[in-house]
Protein backbone atom coordinates (compact mmCIF):
# COMPACT_ATOMS: atom_id res chain seq x y z
CA UNK A 1 0.00 0.00 0.00
CA UNK A 2 1.64 3.18 -1.11
CA UNK A 3 2.35 5.34 1.68
CA UNK A 4 0.78 8.58 2.53
CA UNK A 5 2.29 11.95 1.41
CA UNK A 6 3.30 14.15 3.60
CA UNK A 7 3.71 17.39 1.16
CA UNK A 8 1.70 19.79 1.73
CA UNK A 9 0.52 20.76 -1.87
CA UNK A 10 0.00 17.11 -2.55
CA UNK A 11 -1.75 16.53 0.32
CA UNK A 12 -4.42 19.61 -0.98
CA UNK A 13 -3.74 18.10 -4.56
CA UNK A 14 -2.01 21.86 -5.72
CA UNK A 15 0.60 23.16 -7.50
CA UNK A 16 3.65 24.79 -5.56
CA UNK A 17 2.89 28.19 -7.55
CA UNK A 18 -1.16 28.13 -6.83
CA UNK A 19 -2.50 31.17 -4.83
CA UNK A 20 -3.21 31.64 -1.74
CA UNK A 21 -6.67 31.72 -2.89
CA UNK A 22 -6.47 28.50 -4.77
CA UNK A 23 -5.21 26.84 -1.39
CA UNK A 24 -8.30 27.90 0.61
CA UNK A 25 -10.21 27.00 -1.81
CA UNK A 26 -8.44 23.12 -2.33
CA UNK A 27 -8.91 23.13 1.43
CA UNK A 28 -12.23 23.79 2.40
CA UNK A 29 -13.30 21.83 -0.93
CA UNK A 30 -11.71 18.52 0.61
CA UNK A 31 -12.35 18.91 4.13
CA UNK A 32 -16.19 19.09 3.23
CA UNK A 33 -15.90 16.30 1.27
CA UNK A 34 -13.65 14.25 3.94
CA UNK A 35 -15.34 15.38 6.88
CA UNK A 36 -16.40 12.90 9.52
CA UNK A 37 -19.45 14.28 9.70
CA UNK A 38 -19.95 13.06 6.26
CA UNK A 39 -18.90 10.18 6.40
CA UNK A 40 -15.11 10.98 5.72
CA UNK A 41 -11.88 9.74 6.90
CA UNK A 42 -10.43 10.96 10.06
CA UNK A 43 -6.93 10.36 9.22
CA UNK A 44 -7.33 12.41 5.85
CA UNK A 45 -8.80 14.95 7.70
CA UNK A 46 -6.37 15.70 9.92
CA UNK A 47 -3.90 15.20 7.40
CA UNK A 48 -5.80 17.90 5.44
CA UNK A 49 -5.81 20.63 8.30
CA UNK A 50 -1.79 19.58 9.17
CA UNK A 51 -1.27 20.91 5.35
CA UNK A 52 -3.69 24.06 5.75
CA UNK A 53 -1.53 25.13 8.66
CA UNK A 54 1.74 25.17 6.76
CA UNK A 55 0.48 26.63 3.63
CA UNK A 56 -2.48 28.69 4.90
CA UNK A 57 0.17 30.93 6.46
CA UNK A 58 2.38 33.03 4.37
CA UNK A 59 5.33 32.86 6.85
CA UNK A 60 4.82 28.99 7.23
CA UNK A 61 4.86 28.15 3.70
CA UNK A 62 7.07 30.45 2.55
CA UNK A 63 9.64 28.28 4.94
CA UNK A 64 8.62 25.28 3.82
CA UNK A 65 9.56 26.33 0.21
CA UNK A 66 12.82 26.76 1.34
CA UNK A 67 13.33 23.60 2.76
CA UNK A 68 11.65 21.72 -0.03
CA UNK A 69 13.67 23.31 -2.48
CA UNK A 70 17.12 22.70 -0.54
CA UNK A 71 19.12 19.75 -1.65
CA UNK A 72 19.63 16.98 0.11
CA UNK A 73 21.28 16.66 3.10
CA UNK A 74 21.99 20.57 3.43
CA UNK A 75 20.79 21.88 6.74
CA UNK A 76 18.38 23.60 7.23
CA UNK A 77 19.70 27.88 7.70
CA UNK A 78 20.87 29.07 10.42
CA UNK A 79 17.80 29.88 13.11
CA UNK A 80 15.79 27.45 11.67
CA UNK A 81 13.80 26.31 14.17
CA UNK A 82 14.38 22.74 14.95
CA UNK A 83 11.78 19.45 15.49
CA UNK A 84 10.22 19.92 18.55
CA UNK A 85 10.82 17.34 21.30
CA UNK A 86 7.63 15.61 22.51
CA UNK A 87 6.19 17.74 25.37
CA UNK A 88 5.67 16.12 29.19
CA UNK A 89 2.05 15.84 30.44
CA UNK A 90 3.17 18.96 31.96
CA UNK A 91 3.91 20.65 29.17
CA UNK A 92 1.15 19.41 27.15
CA UNK A 93 -1.48 20.74 29.43
CA UNK A 94 -0.08 24.20 29.54
CA UNK A 95 0.05 24.00 25.22
CA UNK A 96 -3.23 23.07 25.21
CA UNK A 97 -4.68 25.59 27.68
CA UNK A 98 -2.99 28.33 26.52
CA UNK A 99 -4.50 27.70 22.20
CA UNK A 100 -7.90 27.26 24.17
CA UNK A 101 -7.12 30.88 25.81
CA UNK A 102 -5.33 32.49 22.87
CA UNK A 103 -7.42 31.02 20.04
CA UNK A 104 -10.59 29.11 20.68
CA UNK A 105 -11.83 31.59 22.90
CA UNK A 106 -11.51 34.70 20.96
CA UNK A 107 -12.91 32.75 17.84
CA UNK A 108 -16.39 31.35 20.13
CA UNK A 109 -16.54 34.62 20.88
CA UNK A 110 -16.36 36.01 17.27
CA UNK A 111 -18.86 33.50 15.97
CA UNK A 112 -21.09 34.40 18.37
CA UNK A 113 -21.37 37.62 17.61
CA UNK A 114 -22.27 36.35 14.06
CA UNK A 115 -24.37 33.58 15.03
CA UNK A 116 -26.34 34.94 17.83
CA UNK A 117 -27.88 38.40 16.31
CA UNK A 118 -28.68 37.11 12.99
CA UNK A 119 -32.60 36.22 14.25
CA UNK A 120 -32.97 39.84 14.84
CA UNK A 121 -31.44 41.22 11.68
CA UNK A 122 -33.88 38.39 9.64
CA UNK A 123 -36.76 39.47 11.32
CA UNK A 124 -36.02 43.23 10.94
CA UNK A 125 -35.63 42.59 7.15
CA UNK A 126 -38.73 40.63 7.03
CA UNK A 127 -41.12 43.15 7.83
CA UNK A 128 -40.38 44.52 4.22
CA UNK A 129 -37.25 43.17 2.42
CA UNK A 130 -37.80 46.05 -0.54
CA UNK A 131 -37.45 48.72 1.71
CA UNK A 132 -34.33 50.20 1.05
CA UNK A 133 -32.80 51.50 4.75
CA UNK A 134 -34.15 47.89 5.94
CA UNK A 135 -31.89 46.04 3.51
CA UNK A 136 -29.20 48.67 3.99
CA UNK A 137 -28.47 47.57 7.61
CA UNK A 138 -29.22 44.14 6.89
CA UNK A 139 -26.13 44.11 4.31
CA UNK A 140 -24.16 46.54 6.82
CA UNK A 141 -24.49 43.38 9.60
CA UNK A 142 -23.34 41.00 6.91
CA UNK A 143 -20.36 43.40 6.28
CA UNK A 144 -19.69 43.36 9.78
CA UNK A 145 -20.12 39.87 9.87
CA UNK A 146 -17.38 39.10 7.08
CA UNK A 147 -14.70 41.47 8.96
CA UNK A 148 -15.46 39.32 12.30
CA UNK A 149 -14.95 36.10 10.14
CA UNK A 150 -11.35 37.68 8.70
CA UNK A 151 -10.28 37.81 12.49
CA UNK A 152 -11.19 34.54 12.79
CA UNK A 153 -9.11 32.91 10.15
CA UNK A 154 -6.29 34.89 11.25
CA UNK A 155 -6.71 33.74 14.98
CA UNK A 156 -7.01 30.38 13.63
CA UNK A 157 -3.95 30.54 11.73
CA UNK A 158 -2.25 32.32 14.59
CA UNK A 159 -1.51 28.78 16.54
CA UNK A 160 -1.76 25.52 15.67
CA UNK A 161 -3.69 23.64 17.70
CA UNK A 162 -1.56 20.62 19.90
CA UNK A 163 -1.61 16.94 18.49
CA UNK A 164 -4.56 16.41 20.81
CA UNK A 165 -7.03 18.58 19.75
CA UNK A 166 -6.02 18.33 16.27
CA UNK A 167 -10.04 16.92 15.93
CA UNK A 168 -11.37 19.84 17.97
CA UNK A 169 -9.51 22.44 16.17
CA UNK A 170 -10.88 20.91 12.83
CA UNK A 171 -14.54 21.13 14.04
CA UNK A 172 -13.84 24.70 15.13
CA UNK A 173 -13.02 25.04 11.42
CA UNK A 174 -15.38 23.21 9.94
CA UNK A 175 -17.90 25.79 12.37
CA UNK A 176 -16.30 29.06 10.61
CA UNK A 177 -16.58 27.50 7.06
CA UNK A 178 -20.64 27.05 7.53
CA UNK A 179 -21.27 30.57 8.97
CA UNK A 180 -19.12 31.81 5.98
CA UNK A 181 -21.38 29.97 3.78
CA UNK A 182 -24.11 31.11 5.01
CA UNK A 183 -23.17 34.66 4.08
CA UNK A 184 -22.39 33.61 0.82
CA UNK A 185 -25.92 32.63 0.31
CA UNK A 186 -27.49 35.70 2.21
CA UNK A 187 -25.13 38.34 -0.01
CA UNK A 188 -26.63 36.31 -2.98
CA UNK A 189 -29.92 37.31 -1.40
CA UNK A 190 -29.37 40.85 -1.25
CA UNK A 191 -28.36 40.92 -4.81
CA UNK A 192 -31.55 39.24 -6.35
CA UNK A 193 -34.30 38.47 -4.04
CA UNK A 194 -33.84 35.13 -4.93
CA UNK A 195 -35.91 33.00 -1.70
CA UNK A 196 -33.35 29.73 -2.15
CA UNK A 197 -30.61 31.76 -0.68
CA UNK A 198 -32.13 33.14 2.01
CA UNK A 199 -33.59 30.06 3.04
CA UNK A 200 -30.51 28.59 2.38
CA UNK A 201 -28.61 30.78 4.26
CA UNK A 202 -31.05 30.43 7.18
CA UNK A 203 -30.15 26.71 7.69
CA UNK A 204 -26.46 27.55 7.08
CA UNK A 205 -26.86 29.65 10.41
CA UNK A 206 -28.70 27.18 12.04
CA UNK A 207 -26.36 24.27 11.35
CA UNK A 208 -23.53 26.44 12.59
CA UNK A 209 -25.28 27.82 15.46
CA UNK A 210 -25.59 23.77 16.50
CA UNK A 211 -21.88 22.88 16.00
CA UNK A 212 -20.74 25.95 18.59
CA UNK A 213 -23.09 24.38 20.74
CA UNK A 214 -21.60 21.16 20.51
CA UNK A 215 -18.25 22.32 20.54
CA UNK A 216 -18.60 24.39 23.87
CA UNK A 217 -19.75 21.01 25.55
CA UNK A 218 -16.75 19.35 23.92
CA UNK A 219 -14.19 22.64 25.23
CA UNK A 220 -15.59 21.91 28.74
CA UNK A 221 -14.94 17.98 28.55
CA UNK A 222 -11.31 19.37 27.93
CA UNK A 223 -11.62 21.68 30.68
CA UNK A 224 -7.95 21.33 32.66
Amino acid sequence: MPQPSHDPYQVLGVAPSASAAEIKAAYRTLVKQHHPDAGGDEHRILALNAAWEVLGDPERRQQHDRLRQAPRGVPAAAGSPRPSRPASGLQHDDQLLHWLQQVYAPIDRLLGQVINPFPAQLRALSADPYDDLLMEDFCQFLQQSQAKLEKVEQLYRSLAAPRSAQGFSLSVYHCLSQVQDALTELERYTMGYVDSYLRDGREMIREAKRRRIRLQEERRRLEL
